[in-house]
């Protein structure tokens, strides 16, 4: 610091404190370096969300982070209310120390949804931090206005003993109440008791005119109207980012206080490690080291591979061998000098794990499957090699990054493998990772809305106004909807509502958890991040997001709920049962990927429920493409997207594969690259080996062209262009060509997709199109049972159902289970869990008697057998009504009449055996499991009322000769 500042301000909220701050981080830092200001402190309320983000914002332009906390800290008393202080960080120990105290006040401290800390966690966790008093509402200045002097002084020197010389009283003159008549008496105290005073401004948005937007992002956390009575004012137009110069006039007649932020800035000195990583340790055999124990599997891995993918009979079986095992022996070096055999290692122990337990695991998403280490080592299911997978665009030795495997689990077992990971490396150690939410568009129009106390039609036409598209933003809104747009320029509330709207949209608003992320810690998390979770939750999160955790050290580990795995292990489960014993047991992985009948299928379009090829629109693509080759496939998945669409690219893949335009591989070298897209550049791999082939480019080379080129780098591209000419110039191409290749290659790399993900999503649609070729039964009970829950999808897959002349039953309280099954390979049985007002647990219950006892006789003898606990009145009347029952009595409508009788008489049975009634002899009397109950027989209910019923409970008919536009079974 060349110029000694006169003022640094130490108290600051961002918009990541999320209750009451809209003060953006960029425009925050823009204007500090505006004021030549050197440093600034982050302390946000109860936690540090924002912490590396401003960090890496602050030394951008040249200014000193210093990150701190705005905690509520609660005395011994447990009535009394909490206390503001402010903690900052003055090096690692404190920075270790504070991420304790905020994680305790999350995981242990929350009152009503607050976190707060207690007070002996502050005096256990002191060292390295610089604590401010809170002001008017810290413990001491809360003494002082109340005129307890004594306390307040006694307090104070409790503080001095916790914090000795780094505790200083916190003067803020922001125009609220008390705030002159606390200043004068901290003063007073302070120099009675030689205690430092510092300033602060308390700031939550950057100027005045932000004031308004202020009041209303609180009213929106809070729940409140703005003219709501009852709601606390509790901050003033005051509270912005006042300049040095503001600052100094303020506290003219104390200028010690503004001198300590100075001083105080200076004192805290942490520095935060970003950019480098820290994994976790594998635990290896002894004897080995994690580099060599990494090779000798990878390498063993790749044995047991080749065994199925070569046959050693063949003449080039030496060569292929060969080709495999230089392509690994690459890959390996590669992956030991980047420091990640310990990666690799982790992934494919939980994925071990996740296979030796019955978990279902995808056969590779994203970059992952272009790796042969990973096809080894069973991480990803798909041979690299045939399908021309590479593997600089999964890890590029040319640019260190941390590799990122993305990991589809069956979504029933996901939560089972993290908990495996979390029980390996230590409870402490593996949490999944926070999101923000923010005040998206149609949000928070609704929300100000609310908040300014406009009537909800008003509001909701304004909402339905912007467009529903994902990322969407008012700004945009604007320029596409005349509507919006109309009632912009002439309507004042409307002007009003969308202007206050639009200082707020983007705002962070709430915390969450990421899909799939999962961290996996050396140590203990709170080594490197804070922990955050609601109120009494389990689920454990940390405060950094995604990026965040990784710029901190932290790996990061995709762990994804993939509905599709779970249907194919259904199936696959269904298929085998109905297996002789000495029949081989179907493996879905050991499928050839050239059957014809799977081509017919998908020729036809017959693809409902088909994994990424069912939708209308990808329908019509395969009517018009025609696949025939698994190469197709891999195609279709990456053309049906909206770049491909309208660029024509799509429609010129079609006519050359179809021979109605001319294939044009543009050179020779380039045949063997583009023959499987017909000349079309349709991925970015192909981007890479031209670059290679044409160029002399490195694959890892021509990964960072790739990459430039799609993120349209243009001074990067200026240099890459002359480097590519200059490199196929040297190997012979004509300038010409090459300028036009050049051209085309940058045309599509903004369309290009990553064919390694591709070809692992299109394993995927090959398979679920095998099981429906040839299992259809099996494959559509699995589908229905996956989506049983919404009464839509049940009615659209039992109409493909009978598209495919399959029989779908009606439930039968005797032989349905809770899914739906598969009698024979023709016929679906429908499944009791998908009866609406049923729940799983008396379900269960029924299914279990059946299975134990036997069928069941009649109504009785069901009413009887059941737990009058779970199975109550409610959910027999869903059973009749729903057919279910049908094989227990005449007709639906007699069993509904006879319900109530045989009710009581099952509930006075099971009231008998709970009391243990005995006979004259002792001995405990066996209910008669066929008494004979009236069976009020009446005239079955008419075909309206029937179909009524049967519509509620189903969704759809299960009569036969329905005659109705809604479907039937």
């Amino acid at each position: 610091m060349a110029d000694q500042p006169g003022f640094i301000h130490l108290r600051v909220h961002t918009e990541y404190s999320l209750v009451d701050s809209v003060l953006r981080i960029k425009p925050l830092m823009e204007a500090l370096a505006d004021n030549s200001m050197p440093a600034v402190a982050l302390t946000d309320q109860s936690n540090l969300f924002a912490m590396v983000k401003f960090t890496r914002a602050a030394l951008a332009r040249g200014i000193k982070p210093i990150i701190g906390v705005d905690l509520l800290v609660r005395g011994d008393d447990e009535q009394s209310l909490p206390c503001r202080m402010e903690l900052l960080c003055m090096n690692r120990e404190g920075y270790l120390n504070l991420t304790q105290l905020i994680s305790k006040s999350y995981l242990e401290g929350q009152h009503g949804g607050v976190p707060m800390v207690q007070l002996a966690w502050v005096e256990q966790y002191a060292e390295g931090l610089i604590a401010l008093s809170g002001g008017r509402e810290g413990d001491v200045g809360r003494a002082l206005l109340a005129g307890q002097k004594a306390l307040a002084e006694k307090r104070l020197r409790h503080w001095k003993q916790v914090f000795a010389d780094r505790y200083y009283l916190e003067l803020i003159r922001t125009g609220r109440e008390n705030e002159e008549h606390y200043i004068v008496e901290a003063v007073e105290l302070a120099q009675q008791t030689d205690t430092p005073v510092v300033a602060t401004n308390d700031v939550r948005f950057l100027s005045p005119d932000e004031f308004d937007s202020h009041e209303i992002r609180v009213c929106i956390h809070d729940s409140r109207t703005l003219d709501d009575p009852r709601r606390s004012k509790n901050y003033t137009q005051q509270q912005y980012l006042r300049t040095q110069q503001e600052m100094q006039e303020l506290f003219e007649d104390i200028p010690e206080a503004l001198e300590n932020t100075v001083e105080i800035s200076k004192r805290c000195n942490l520095v935060t490690q970003l950019g480098k990583s820290f994994l976790p340790q594998f635990p290896i055999p002894e004897g080995e080291t994690t580099g060599s124990y990494f090779t000798k599997v990878s390498e063993a891995g790749l044995l047991k591979r080749l065994e199925v993918l070569l046959d050693k009979t063949a003449n080039d079986y030496a060569a292929r061998k060969a080709e495999y095992e230089h392509r690994l022996k690459i890959e390996i070096d590669v992956i030991t000098k980047m420091g990640f055999p310990g990666y690799f290692l982790i992934v494919a122990d939980f994925i071990h794990w996740s296979r030796e337990n019955g978990i279902p695991v995808g056969p590779g998403r994203g970059s992952g499957a272009g790796s042969l280490v990973a096809y080894s080592l069973q991480i990803t299911d798909l041979d690299p090699l045939e399908y021309d997978l590479l593997f600089e665009r999964f890890l590029n030795p040319e640019r260190v990054s941390l590799p990122d495997f993305d990991i589809d689990f069956c979504m029933e077992g996901r939560d089972r493998v993290i908990d495996y990971v979390a029980g390996k490396y230590g409870r402490g150690s593996v949490s999944q990772i926070i999101t923000y939410g923010t005040m998206a568009a149609k949000a928070v129009v609704r929300d100000v809305g609310r908040v300014l106390g406009q009537p909800y039609g008003f509001v909701d036409r304004i909402a339905k106004a912007v467009p529903f598209e994902i990322g969407m933003t008012l700004t945009k809104a604007l320029e596409e909807s005349d509507e919006l747009k109309n009632a912009y320029d002439n309507e004042d509330d409307v002007h009003d509502l969308i202007n206050m709207a639009l200082s707020l949209e983007g705002l962070s608003r709430n915390a969450g958890k990421h899909a799939g992320g999962v961290v996996i810690s050396p140590t203990v998390l709170t080594d490197f991040t804070p922990l955050y979770c609601e109120e009494g939750g389990q689920s454990i999160v940390t405060q950094f997001d995604k990026d965040d955790v990784e710029a901190v050290g932290l790996v990061k580990f995709d762990f994804l709920g993939l509905r599709t795995l779970t249907i194919i292990d259904w199936a696959v489960k269904h298929i085998n049962r109905g297996r002789k014993v000495d029949e081989e047991q179907l493996d879905i992985t050991r499928l050839t990927l050239d059957d014809p009948k799977v081509f017919k299928l998908l020729q036809a379009a017959n693809t409902t429920a088909v994994f990424q090829l069912e939708s209308r629109g990808m329908k019509d693509l395969i009517s018009r493409l025609q696949p025939d080759s698994f190469e197709d496939v891999v195609a279709l998945v990456a053309l049906f997207r909206p770049g491909p669409l309208q660029s024509g690219m799509v429609d010129d893949f079609i006519n050359r594969k179809h021979g109605r335009a001319p294939v044009d591989y543009f050179h020779p070298d380039l045949e063997h690259v583009l023959k499987p897209t017909y000349g079309v550049i349709l991925y970015q791999e192909q981007v890479m080996q031209i670059a290679q082939e044409l160029a002399g480019y490195t694959l890892g080379g021509a990964d960072m062209l790739r990459r430039a080129m799609g993120k349209k780098k243009f001074e990067v591209m200026a240099e890459q262009r002359e480097l590519f000419m200059k490199g196929a110039v040297e190997r012979g191409v004509n300038a010409t060509l090459a300028t036009t290749i050049f051209d085309l290659m940058e045309k599509f790399a903004g369309y290009g997709f990553n064919k390694s993900h591709s070809a692992a999503y299109a394993l995927l649609s090959y398979q679920t199109a095998w099981l429906k070729t040839h299992y259809p039964a099996e494959f559509m009970a699995a589908v229905l049972s996956a989506d049983m829950d919404n009464t839509d999808k049940v009615v659209f897959f039992i109409e493909d159902c009978h598209q495919q002349e399959l029989e779908v039953l009606p439930p039968d309280i005797n032989h349905s289970v809770y899914q739906f099954s598969v009698p024979d390979s023709s016929t679906v049985l429908y499944g009791l869990g998908a009866i609406k007002g049923v729940g799983e647990a008396a379900l269960e219950g029924i299914i279990k008697e059946r299975e134990q006892a036997g069928e069941f006789v009649d109504l009785y003898d069901f009413c009887r057998r059941s737990d009058m606990r779970k199975v109550n009145r409610r959910v027999m009347e869903a059973l009749i009504k729903a057919g279910t029952l049908d094989a227990l009595g005449p007709n639906r409508a007699s069993l509904m009449a006879s319900l109530n009788n045989a009710l009581q008489l099952a509930e006075k049975n099971q009231r008998d055996a709970l009391a243990g009634q005995n006979d004259m002899f002792g001995s405990i009397t066996e209910p008669d499991a066929h008494a004979n109950v009236h069976i009020i027989e009446v005239n079955d209910w008419d075909d309206e009322q029937r179909l009524f019923n049967e519509k509620e409970t189903l969704g759809l008919y299960s009569s036969p000769n329905a005659h109705s536009p809604t479907p039937q079974i």
